[in-house]
């Protein structure tokens, strides 16, 4: 690995900005001080330049193994890093499900082999998996997924007894996603009585409805209280449940955190008109107060990080009727930018979206050094222009689906250069180290 200096830049970390050199040696942080003269094999001169810890995205699905149409871990991890984000957790319900100790193998072997960015993988729980899960390295592996909403195919796990010995004797935190089944059935077959297979996309959160969330989050969290889990809710989309949340306990000691996407604190259901299935995710965008909420409770405490739920589909798919059409989208590339364009407008501070992105990211999973900007630390960084305005379009968009959500939307911030792992992977506008990235562990 090659040193390199960052000369001048505004560093971003723990609750502060300063001026600063940064020294970045075989991977890690040096050193930080106000003025370096040593020497480096590259010097990077980020004058006027906000520098962050490279956010880690807690969610993501990348598709590889099975689905590979739609996006692959090389692709979709380029334009992570392209978006400023240097390490990504991927979960289970590609082709096969990832149920067992070998199947999720198989990925990190993939990921060895193509990711630029750092990587870990979710081991997925089925209704009969329970011996594979226990089996799990909590060492080496971000988390056990819960699919307690039959959103993703065949993961659904909905087998009280199964649930109650996962929250009983999971080796490391589970990560949930959250929406009734009983619900949402009987809300579907509501309106398919009232309109047939002629469903408008406006229904979604009708049908995926707040009740549907906050009965699943409740369950989950009593569940995870009865048995003392560390448990980790996704993507929440209602401002009902953001009150199940606590925020008057240090992070490092609370059982149960919280995430909230991207899409749920930028999209409404005004905007389905206009946007369509290409806003179609699970759980539901709902309405503004609930986005509101959610953004309250991200910058109070009550909701702990920002992620993406980056899950893309082909245009093509997401042209088919509402019922046909899957639901995700791709995020990844455009996440930090969004929430840089909320910090011009007044809604969040930079130090804020350090600290969700990336800092508590580190803190709830428990990830060996990284998620902040310190010596002895792995060299994970952001570097970006909050002055540069540029337009998402198809000649810029690097998911392999080829769409994104925020098409035709002009965003102030601009990432310039991102370091992975102490490579410099991304520099004005192009990839520059297909292979940057590292497998994450865990100090459990």
């Amino acid at each position: 690995m090659s040193s390199i200096i960052i000369k001048n830049a505004t560093i971003v970390n723990e609750g502060r900005q300063q001026v600063a050199d940064i020294l970045i040696k075989d991977g890690f942080i040096e050193k930080i001080d106000g003025q370096i003269n040593t020497p480096a094999d590259k010097e990077i001169n980020a004058e006027g330049l906000h520098l962050f810890p490279g956010c880690i995205d807690d969610q993501v699905h990348f598709r590889e193994p099975g689905l590979t149409h739609k996006g692959n871990i090389a692709s979709e991890s380029r334009a992570a890093v392209a978006g400023g984000i240097t390490s990504f957790m991927e979960m289970p319900n590609t082709v096969p499900n990832t149920l067992t100790q070998q199947l999720l193998q198989d990925k990190y072997d993939i990921a060895a082999k193509s990711s630029p960015a750092n990587y870990s993988f979710f081991m997925g729980a089925s209704n009969d998996n329970l011996d594979e899960v226990l089996r799990t390295d909590a060492k080496n592996v971000c988390g056990v997924k819960v699919f307690m909403g039959s959103s993703t195919g065949n993961m659904l796990v909905d087998n009280p007894t199964t649930l109650e010995h996962l929250f009983a004797q999971s080796p490391m935190l589970i990560a949930t996603h959250c929406e009734d089944e009983a619900t949402i059935k009987s809300n579907l077959g509501h309106y398919k009585q009232l309109l047939g297979d002629n469903i408008p996309v406006k229904l979604h959160p009708k049908i995926r409805s707040a009740e549907a969330c906050y009965l699943s989050s409740l369950m989950a969290i009593e569940l995870a209280k009865k048995h003392n889990t560390r448990l980790h809710i996704l993507h929440i989309s209602t401002a009902k449940e953001t009150h199940l949340f606590s925020n008057d306990i240090p992070l490092a000691e609370k059982r149960i955190t919280a995430e909230a996407c991207i899409h749920h604190l930028w999209f409404t259901d005004a905007d389905y008109e206009e946007k369509g299935n290409l806003i179609k995710w699970n759980p539901a965008v709902k309405t503004e107060q609930d986005r509101d909420e959610i953004l309250k409770a991200v910058l109070d405490g009550h909701i702990d990080i920002i992620a993406t739920d980056h899950a893309p589909h082909t245009i093509e798919e997401k042209a088919q009727p509402y019922l046909q059409a899957p639901s995700g989208g791709p995020l990844v590339q455009h996440a930090l930018p969004a929430m840089l364009e909320l910090y011009h407008h007044g809604k969040i501070t930079l130090e804020q979206i350090a600290e969700k992105m990336a800092h508590n990211v580190a803190t709830i999973f428990q990830i060996e050094k990284r998620g902040f900007i310190r010596e002895g630390y792995w060299a994970d960084l952001a570097l970006v222009n909050l002055n540069n305005p540029w337009q998402v379009n198809k000649s810029n968009i690097l998911y392999k689906c080829g769409w994104s959500p925020f098409e035709g939307s002009t965003f102030k911030a601009k990432v310039v250069s991102t370091i992975v792992s102490g490579n410099l992977a991304y520099e004005n506008g192009s990839l520059t180290n297909e292979k940057s990235g590292q497998r994450m562990t865990f100090t459990r």
